[in-house]
Order: structure tokens, then C-alpha cells, then sequence
């Protein structure tokens, strides 16, 4: 996001921006807050727009991270806990999940958000090719999304999570599994999971091939 949203939203507050911690209560986050749900929606819209034209979604997911899993996640990688470090460097504060049917929908779905989206890719990890230890799938993409605030044009940070329905299933059934109350996940499960990642994804890849023919 530039900067000039930043500082005026400051400015309202009567506080000075540098040296300013974040507050979740405050009007401040409040208004940080509205202007990611903003950018979020506005890509949500071009969804719903391209899924008609070209059919290749299944669902979209939407959310705002929460306050907890910001700070947590700013103090993982030891941020100082200030508006301009998270905003520069969390950057998925708003997150968009686009479920496809298949494997090559998803990259279909990329090209297009690529060519026709009015947003700019400053960042890609594809998970599929190159999956995770754990197992897990799926294409990430952050994007800068213009939003009109007043009469200035900002820029905002929303990342683009692509997906087949089987890595879905798998994502959520393992983050159910991994931070479920009786703590952390045994190396046997973990072993299992890779397995059944690596099964889901066998599969996928043949009904793909079916589905194509």
C-alpha cells in the first residue's frame, strides 16, 4: 500500500506514523482494516465477473486476517509491531481462495487474473510444482489492487490462493488436524499426511487427464 493512505490516516489520529504501534482497537487499525476488505472485494467482483464468462470455478473463499494471527505472525518473524511493518511485509492481510475443479483450471485461472485483472503480480509461489514438506498444494499470488480513497488512488496488498477442490480438502483437514487441542501433530500423522497428499494428488492428476480428453 503507499504511503500517502498510511499518513493520512495517521494524521486524523494526531499520532506519529514511525514510531506508532499498533493498536487493534483503535480507528486506525479500524480503517486499515476497511481499506484491505475494500481491495478484497474488488478482486472477489472480477472473480464473479470472469467465472461467468469462463465457468472454471467451483467456490471463492474470502477473509480478513485476524488481529492475533497478524501480531503472531509479525513477532514470528520478529517484526517490530508497527503499522508500517506490517504493512510492508504481512502480506496477506486480505486473502482470496478460488477453489477450480481442476489442476489446469487453476493455471488457466492464473493467466487470466495475469491478462484481464486490475491488479499488478508482485510475487508467485507455485506450491504444485514444488509442494511443501507437509504435503501441502496449492498457488499463491499476491497482488496490488488500486483502490480510490478520497481523491487518492492507493495500492493494496491481497494474495490469491488457487486450488483445486482436492487440495482444499486436504488443507483444511490437515490445519484441523495440526492445531487441533491436544497440541502438536505426532510424526506418524505428519508421515500420513505427506502420503495422502501425495495419493490425492495421483489421482487428481489422472481424472485431470480423463477430464481433458
Amino acid at each position: 500500500m503507499i504511503k500517502t493512505i498510511e499518513h493520512d490516516l495517521i494524521v486524523q489520529e494526531n499520532e506519529i506514523y514511525q514510531e506508532n504501534k499498533i493498536k487493534v482497537k483503535s480507528n486506525i487499525y479500524t480503517k486499515l482494516m476497511n481499506i484491505y476488505s475494500q481491495a478484497m472485494e474488488e478482486v472477489k467482483k472480477e472473480i464473479d465477473d470472469m467465472n461467468k464468462e469462463y465457468n472454471l470455478v467451483d467456490h471463492v473463499k474470502t477473509r480478513i486476517k485476524s488481529p492475533k494471527s497478524i501480531v503472531k505472525k509479525m513477532r514470528d518473524k520478529n517484526y517490530e509491531l508497527t503499522y508500517q511493518n506490517m504493512i510492508d511485509n504481512i502480506n496477506d492481510i486480505a486473502g482470496v481462495r478460488i477453489i477450480a475443479k481442476t489442476i489446469d483450471d487453476v493455471y488457466k485461472i492464473k493467466n487470466i487474473i495475469e491478462k484481464n485483472f486490475n491488479v499488478t503480480i508482485i510475487k508467485e509461489k507455485d506450491y504444485i510444482k514444488k509442494p511443501k514438506k507437509s504435503g501441502y498444494t496449492s498457488l499463491h499470488i499476491i497482488t496490488e489492487v488500486p483502490i480510490k480513497i478520497d481523491e487518492n488512488m492507493v495500492f493494496v496488498k491481497v494474495e490469491i490462493q488457487i486450488r483445486t477442490i482436492a487440495m482444499d480438502l486436504w488443507a483444511n483437514l490437515e490445519h484441523e488436524i495440526k492445531y487441533k487441542p491436544e497440541g502438536k501433530i505426532s510424526k506418524l500423522s505428519s508421515i500420513k499426511l505427506i502420503k495422502y497428499a501425495k495419493l490425492l494428488n495421483k489421482i487428481e492428476k489422472e481424472m485431470t487427464e480423463m477430464y481433458s480428453r
